[in-house]
């Protein structure tokens, strides 16, 4: 399969990439060819869709390590780009962490670049985008220089930022360094980017573009009523203590103390289950709360029906994309006022915004809405409309596509891509020379 762009993140598909198929679907629907690359092969027991299956079958996994492929694409990388090759290797090692480990894992992601940049170059992918700045990341960057170089192969890249665990811990992520060497850094929200904006020169601003993760809205709109009885709470999210699972299930006891009726779905699995599991037990919440597991996407349209308010208490967000889903469904959603979660849910007007890790005040918003017939039904409608004018994912493959085009010589469809397009040419004129490396 040749194509324009190669996608490469940590683990395709997998329930929690659900958000980056849309998107490379979306892209897809626009003609953009899209080669994409998993730096794990995800898990059979991960494919819980048809979808998921026809993207497993045609995605190219560098882990496990298949050694004949390795030796040979970097025996061929060595032997017609001996500059190239060391070029990468310093700049590779140049961005290693203190310590033996740090180097190490270097060599690894120098290891799989080199791979990935052969399997690129071989589908005649131009530019290569990746999601997460961990690993994917790592192999991208390496890749493009290594490219850049050479002459041969993509030899642009950019990555997707998404928040969480990525913005606490920059120095292990060498973050900023990555904002750099980047030729475009798309961020889900305003508010990433304003942490990369802090972490950079000013020279790298115009890099930082937002576009939003997205939801097709069209998919939603099937989504009727929940049915009459005790209402029901809802809680997609992976099992692990930064979503605030606790601080929910402690609101719903306090609830339950108020005299008011309602049960909790909690749908998504991780190691929290066991912890979680004995809280509802001390809690005495076992006739109130089901515990779903992982659910495939064709599934969640029953588990969004059945609920009267979806629920997200996490400590620390991106743009949760299963709040896009819900508002997207007409649902009245409330959530911790945190990073991104603000620029979605507009507090009293499209949702409920509470401080984060607040039990008394979560219960407080949980009973206004579900003592609230009327105001879950007017936020749900008005989620919707929000949802399907600022986070449509056909609108942000548009701006996407434009961005992917205008890194390598293409047209643009859009005239303020043009000083993003010149300002990453200008950073890549300069790299390409010198072959700079790491500060550290």
């Amino acid at each position: 399969m040749l194509a324009e762009v190669a996608y490469i993140t940590t683990g395709y598909p997998a329930p929690s990439h659900t958000f980056i198929m849309r998107e490379v679907q979306a892209l897809r629907r626009r003609g953009v060819r899209i080669a994409t690359t998993s730096v794990h092969r995800a898990e059979c027991e991960h494919l819980l869709t048809e979808e998921d299956r026809r993207e497993f079958e045609t995605t190219h996994a560098l882990l496990p390590p298949r050694w004949r492929e390795i030796a040979t694409s970097h025996l061929i990388a060595l032997i017609r780009h001996p500059r190239a090759f060391v070029s990468t290797l310093r700049v590779a090692l140049g961005m290693a962490r203190r310590g033996w480990r740090g180097r190490l894992w270097q060599l690894f992601y120098f290891a799989e670049a080199l791979t990935a940049w052969s399997h690129w170059r071989r589908v005649d992918a131009r530019h290569v985008h990746a999601h997460f700045v961990a690993a994917p990341s790592d192999v991208a960057l390496l890749a493009a220089h290594f490219g850049r170089v050479a002459g041969s192969g993509p030899q642009t890249w950019s990555f997707t930022v998404h928040g969480l665990i990525e913005l606490w811990d920059v120095q292990t992520f060498r973050l900023a360094e990555k904002v750099r060497r980047a030729d475009a850094v798309i961020c889900i929200s305003d508010f990433t980017r304003s942490q990369l904006m802090a972490m950079v020169e000013e020279d790298h601003w115009a890099k930082l573009q937002v576009v939003h993760c997205g939801v097709v809205p069209a998919d939603y709109t099937g989504i009727g009523e929940p049915p009459s009885g005790p209402p029901c709470i809802l809680c997609v999210a992976r099992l692990v203590p930064e979503k605030g699972h606790s601080v929910l299930l402690r609101a719903l006891a306090l609830l339950r103390d108020r005299g008011v009726e309602a049960s909790l779905e909690l749908v998504g699995d991780g190691p929290s289950r066991e912890h979680l599991g004995r809280l509802v037990a001390d809690l005495n919440l076992e006739d109130r709360v089901r515990f779903a597991g992982t659910i495939g996407q064709h599934e969640m349209a029953t588990h969004y029906e059945n609920a009267a308010v979806v629920c997200l208490p996490s400590f620390c967000e991106g743009v949760p994309v299963v709040l896009m889903e819900a508002m997207a469904c007409g649902r009245a959603v409330i959530a911790s006022a945190v990073a991104g979660v603000r620029e979605l849910v507009r507090d009293g007007e499209t949702g409920l915004l509470v401080s984060p890790g607040r039990e008394d005040e979560l219960a407080d918003g949980l009973e206004v809405l579900l003592r609230g017939p009327d105001m879950r039904r007017s936020l749900g409608d008005a989620a919707r409309r929000h949802v399907a004018r600022h986070y449509d994912v056909d609108e942000s493959a548009a701006r996407l596509s434009d961005l992917f085009g205008g890194l390598h010589g293409e047209h643009l469809s859009r005239a303020r891509w043009t000083t993003l397009a010149a300002s990453a040419g200008a950073e890549q004129a300069a790299l390409a020379p010198t072959e700079l490396v790491g500060d550290r």
